[in-house]
Order: C-alpha cells, then sequence, then structure tokens
C-alpha cells in the first residue's frame, strides 16, 4: 500500500471544518481530453506517486472518460490506498457529452440517480465533496441543493459544492446548505472570478477550487515548447489557435523570464501565483507525467511577497491574452451565458 509523506500542509475549505492537501490533483486527463487515455496502470501509478508525495484531494466527475471510466480509474487506484486520508471530489450535472454537444441535469432525481451511480463506480460508502458540475437553469438551484442536503444527512456525502456557477446561483444555494467549495477556472490569463465570485465566497465562506491553474497546460509550455496532440480537444480551443496562440506566446516569454528571476519554471511561478491567493485557495492542476507532477510540487516551496505577486500579475495584462476561455461550439456552457441569473 502506498504511504504518504505528508509534504503538503493542509487547509480548510470552507466553514464546515473539510481539510484536504493544499494541492490537489485533477485526474480528467488521466483518461483522455488533453492527450490520448494514459494505460490504466500507469495512470493509477500517477495517483499513487501523487499520494506518496502528500496529496490527498483527488477530483475526477461522472462525465469524465467514457461512460466514467475516470470515476472507475480512481476507485481502482482507491483500493490500495488509506480512504480516511483521502478526499474525493466528483460532480454531476453534465447529462451528455457528444457530437451534438452536451446537456445539463439538475432534478432531485437525477441528482440521486448520479450519486449512487458514483459511489458504486468509485467504490466507496461516501463521496467527500460533491459538486454540481454546471447549473442547470431550467431548474431551481434550491431544488438541486436540497437533494444534496438529503445526501449528506444520509452519509452518502459530506460536503457540497459548485462549479461555474454565478454569484446569484451562489447566494442562493448557500442559503439552502452551506457550499463548501466553488470549482471555477482560474489562472494568470483567467481572472473572471476576481471581480465578483473569490469576493462573494471570501464573504459567506466558501473554499476555491481552481482548475486549469496553468492555463490548460500553456504555462507548462502547451503550444510553445511542444506542438498540442492531434487528440487533445485543445486544438479548437480559441487561445491555442493559430493566431492567438503567436500572441499568447509573448505572454509566455514573459513569465519564463519572471521564473528565472525567481529561480523557477514559467509553470511553476504560474502555479504559485494561484497557490499564493490565499489559504482558501486550492488548486487542482492535472498531468499525465511524473516529472510534471513533480515540478507542480516544487511549485509548493516557491515563495513569492506580496510585490512580486503584483509584479505576475503585471505581466499578463488580460487585454494581451488572445482568444476566450471557452471552447468553440461549446459557448452555451461558458460560465456567463449557463449561469446568466434568472428566475428560476
Amino acid at each position: 500500500m502506498a504511504t504518504t509523506t505528508q509534504l503538503i500542509p493542509h487547509v480548510t475549505l470552507g466553514t464546515q471544518g473539510f481539510q484536504v492537501s493544499k494541492l490537489g490533483f485533477g485526474c480528467m486527463g488521466l483518461s483522455g481530453t488533453y492527450n490520448d487515455p494514459l494505460p490504466e496502470q500507469d495512470a493509477i501509478s500517477i495517483i499513487h506517486y501523487a499520494f506518496s508525495k502528500g496529496i490527498t484531494f483527488f477530483d475526477t466527475a461522472n462525465a469524465y472518460g467514457v461512460d466514467g471510466s475516470n470515476e472507475i480509474l480512481l476507485g481502482k487506484a482507491l483500493k490500495q490506498l488509506p480512504r480516511e486520508k483521502i478526499q474525493i471530489a466528483t460532480k454531476f450535472g453534465i447529462a451528455r457529452r457528444d457530437a451534438s454537444g452536451m446537456s445539463v441535469k439538475g432534478s432531485p432525481e437525477y441528482v440521486r440517480s448520479c450519486c449512487e451511480a458514483s459511489l458504486n463506480r468509485l467504490g466507496v460508502e461516501y463521496i467527500d465533496l460533491y459538486y454540481q458540475h454546471r447549473v442547470d437553469k431550467s431548474v431551481p438551484i434550491e431544488d438541486t441543493v436540497g437533494e444534496l442536503k438529503k445526501l449528506v444527512e444520509e452519509g452518502k456525502v459530506k460536503y457540497i459544492g459548485l462549479s461555474e456557477a454565478s454569484p446569484d446561483t451562489i447566494r442562493r444555494a448557500h442559503a439552502v446548505h452551506p457550499i463548501t467549495a466553488v470549482q471555477i477556472e482560474w489562472s494568470l490569463w483567467t481572472r473572471d472570478i476576481e471581480d465578483e465570485i473569490v469576493p462573494l465566497c471570501r464573504e459567506i465562506g466558501i473554499g476555491i477550487v481552481p482548475y486549469s491553474p496553468l492555463g490548460r497546460g500553456f504555462f507548462g509550455g502547451r503550444g510553445v515548447l511542444d506542438n498540442v496532440p492531434a487528440v487533445s480537444n485543445l486544438t479548437s480551443h480559441p487561445r491555442f489557435q493559430a493566431e492567438n496562440l503567436e500572441k499568447n506566446k509573448n505572454i509566455y516569454d514573459k513569465i519564463e523570464s519572471l521564473g528565472k528571476k525567481h529561480g523557477c519554471t514559467p509553470a511553476q511561478l504560474a502555479l504559485v501565483w494561484v497557490l499564493q491567493q490565499g489559504q482558501d485557495v486550492v488548486p487542482i492542476p492535472g498531468t499525465t507525467k511524473i516529472k510534471n507532477l513533480d515540478q507542480n510540487l516544487g511549485a509548493l516551496s516557491v515563495k513569492l511577497s506580496e510585490e512580486e505577486l503584483r509584479e505576475v500579475s503585471a505581466a499578463v495584462p488580460l487585454d494581451d491574452v488572445a482568444g476566450s476561455r471557452y471552447y468553440n461550439g461549446l459557448d452555451h456552457f461558458s460560465w456567463k451565458f449557463a449561469n446568466t441569473p434568472s428566475k428560476v
């Protein structure tokens, strides 16, 4: 059985006492998306390696992979780890992923059926943090969270989260049952949440879990130092399109230069910037390579002053970022559209 060396401090997300490692691990890429899926044993080995280095917070979703394959993979890896030391986050809400796009569901019946299915695939008796992956505007958020509250009372879920939710939705959900964490994209080149979401979460005591803290690999050199794999869905991402990517390389160059100043790689500097946004911030970078995982872990040793953090921020003026953060053809799931306040 793999053992953890507890090299990573634990922090508390939300106000209900949920403790996680300050750096989490996003499992999505292990089942494809940005690259070909890893062989099962290789993927399990990376999860075990992450745990051995002190990462205890693992993020997945029923929509990752095919037919919940990412949850199944994580479940297999967990069988060889001490369950009481692991925090599992998974999600429901994206009901279909195919050529016609996606659909979102948030009905109470769907919430419960998804939870039962995820528990089965993961092979566990409870989910530590259960997120609504995307908000279903056709169902009042009060109904969705009301069912999640029942699952908490039944012991099947410990804590509730929302992903890519608007301020209005967060407030209404939190009024039904405490929301422990909001998962949302946050990185040097994606900072939409800083005006409203971050202040709101801190006002009412909700933790923040940034996904894609390395800009979907951009600050690790994807598209700059190497080509975007043909199998990657980044081939259709606006910021990785040829003309935009060429402009964005200037951003990478500036972060690379600042990284040298601080004795770290561009990826580490980008991750440090997210890590140091607050003790209530727990990024979940994912990778399919041990060397990249080691690099991410190394970011925990880099400390920047407030002035240095501002210098890094200033190196990436948002007006200079070419391309939106949304995938072509999937704008109906963008944060600004899918979570526009409504009367439901």
